[in-house]
């Protein structure tokens, strides 16, 4: 991947393939503090669907020095858009298989048919979507922090490696002109300095019930937190008395998976 490559990803991220992904996967290896390679990265793991995306997640924000913009990214409508663009397109050609006629299908003899056996019944974690990217909207500030803390993953500080290797001279010099790039893209908008972090919003005197959503409800299962998962749910049922039935099966898998763990 040269610099024009990667700028031309940062002018269109929505469609980050798998080639790509890995490729971006080194560049944040060997340059961890590379803070748009992460982003980037993270829009190819989301795109996806990657089990790995929520743990990556996890270490942009240590390396990241203002979660806020972190946050602003992830819940952007270009971050997620990747996802329905898919969806439409795949419906798109369905529509478009052609069905054979069923008069013109020849007969065929028993014998000579497969018998396709029954697909395996989903599994509890399958049901409960354990392992799926996190999908933060943009008022769960609370539960974006919530999950850092749950996650114990404190800010990096760049230290200097005597043992690591130099960087080139002219790759510093790449790097330096996409970072300015990004700078100036008109396209990459600046936090805005009313936002205020995610840090204090945590602090704030709101009940529980105004805070719980279903995306703080999904973090408590992911961090094995059974207990608080299931009175996330069920705080939710009263907030969201629609969804009721919804929110009682994930209860009632949780016990389950609460009982063999």
């Amino acid at each position: 991947m040269n610099t024009n490559d990667y700028i031309n990803l940062l002018n269109n991220s929505k469609a980050i393939n798998d080639k790509q992904t890995l490729v971006l996967e080194t560049i944040v290896q060997e340059f961890p503090f590379f803070q748009s390679a992460r982003a980037l990265y993270l829009k190819g793991l989301y795109n996806q669907e990657s089990f790995r995306y929520n743990y990556e997640l996890k270490k942009t924000a240590a390396h990241t020095t203002d979660r806020t913009v972190l946050f602003d990214f992830i819940t952007s409508d270009d971050f997620k858009i990747f996802q329905q663009d898919v969806y439409d397109k795949y419906q798109a050609e369905i529509q478009n298989i052609e069905v054979t006629d069923f008069e013109h299908i020849q007969e065929v003899q028993v014998s000579d048919l497969v018998i396709e056996s029954k697909p395996e019944p989903e599994s509890i974690e399958e049901k409960l979507e354990i392992g799926k990217p996190f999908t933060f909207e943009k008022s769960e500030t609370h539960s974006f922090t919530e999950w850092l803390q749950l996650s114990k993953m404190a800010p990096i500080e760049r230290e200097e490696d005597k043992n690591t290797t130099a960087i080139s001279s002219e790759l510093e010099k790449k790097f330096d002109l996409i970072e300015k790039f990004i700078e100036l893209n008109p396209k990459i908008a600046p936090a805005k300095e009313t936002a205020s972090a995610p840090a204090n919003i945590a602090k704030s005197n709101e009940m529980p019930s105004s805070i719980m959503t279903e995306t703080l409800a999904q973090i408590y299962l992911e961090q094995k937190k059974y207990t608080k998962a299931i009175q996330a749910y069920e705080i939710l049922i009263l907030k969201y008395p629609e969804k009721s039935s919804f929110f009682a099966d994930r209860i009632k898998n949780i016990k389950i998976l609460q009982q063999n763990n």
